[in-house]
């Protein structure tokens, strides 16, 4: 289906939770989330029936995120029937990776075909200070492990944060000459909180090719947002991804659902609408109406002009 801009959507991003095992402090506040009922959230039978109304509207990928998805007990039950809904031609997966040393194999042989792992920081104490609460040990386990399971991608995200991560730039991107992995660097979004972090925090990705410099060779785009490069004899790609900077959203083809069933036509703005205890039909018309409701772009965002979204990020879905 196409919106009123003539984008076509065909990238639905699904939050199954809210809860996460990290408290990342770009993502949530400290004391976590307040803890909603299981009558407030989708039940996996209205998220597989989402996930079919998408589909019957042209979504062909599916990315579930949460929170962290694979604190959600019946993780791999989504997964599975979501990959056989008629019409998704790929489920991939958001996740810290903590969990993976359990999970990686039943995911993949369930129909998760891409993963990507959240990495900010290869320095342990740092780690636990952006995380509060993680370890960089079970991160790395985790990255092990969907390695060893057979996905057919796995790419590792980084937030770029000034004063935080910037001077492990290489560091990070040396991963991809050590792991069949793309590294890939995001600028931090200021959500509606990020107290943690002054204007200096948010820099551009193109900071990354400052640090790199020649050493980057620039390659093709894949059909995503990210703008690739590759450092010599790599076995992954580097990718930047430039939400504040330079925004894609004219090429934007993604709705959001989240755990407690609001679609979002924009990460970044106000308008959700509730598919909570609706049949098919009514589903469909919502789906219909928040893919009309999309808008041209999300406006200007910087620390000064903060994103209209109205949620941390752990509760609309990474």
């Amino acid at each position: 289906m196409q919106d009123r801009y003539g984008r076509t959507i065909t990238y639905m991003r699904l939050s199954v939770t809210e809860l996460c095992n990290l408290r990342c402090r770009y993502c949530m506040p400290a004391e976590g989330v307040c803890k909603k009922t299981h009558d407030d959230m989708l039940t996996e039978e209205e998220i597989v029936l989402a996930v079919q109304t998408a589909a019957s509207l042209g979504v062909r990928k599916l990315r579930i995120t949460g929170g962290e998805p694979l604190v959600k007990k019946n993780i791999v039950s989504i997964c599975r029937r979501c990959a056989a809904v008629e019409g998704i031609e790929e489920v991939c997966m958001t996740t810290n990776g903590v969990l993976l040393p359990q999970l990686a194999a039943p995911l993949r042989e369930a129909g998760v075909r891409r993963l990507n792992i959240s990495l900010d920081t290869l320095d342990p104490d740092k780690y636990r200070y952006i995380t509060r609460i993680g370890s960089l040990e079970d991160a790395l386990r985790g990255i092990e492990a969907a390695l060893e399971a057979g996905f057919e991608k796995v790419k590792l995200n980084a937030v770029l944060i000034g004063g935080f991560n910037d001077d492990e730039i290489r560091p990070l991107a040396e991963l991809s000459r050590k792991w069949p992995v793309d590294m890939r660097f995001i600028e931090m979004m200021p959500m509606v909180d990020s107290g943690d972090f002054n204007a200096e925090a948010f820099i551009p990705c193109n900071r990354v090719l400052e640090v790199l410099g020649g050493e980057l060779h620039e390659e093709a785009r894949d059909g995503g947002v990210a703008r690739l490069y590759r450092l010599e004899g790599a076995q992954g790609r580097i990718g930047l991804i430039n939400p504040l900077s330079s925004h894609f959203c004219a090429e934007c083809n993604r709705i959001r659902l989240t755990a407690d069933g609001k679609l979002k036509p924009c990460l970044h703005g106000k308008a959700e609408f509730s598919i909570k205890g609706l049949d098919g039909e009514g589903m469909r018309e919502q789906f219909i109406t928040a893919m009309l409701a999309k808008p041209e772009w999300h406006g200007e965002l910087s620390f000064q002009n903060r994103s209209q979204a109205g949620r941390m990020m752990n509760t609309i879905g990474g």
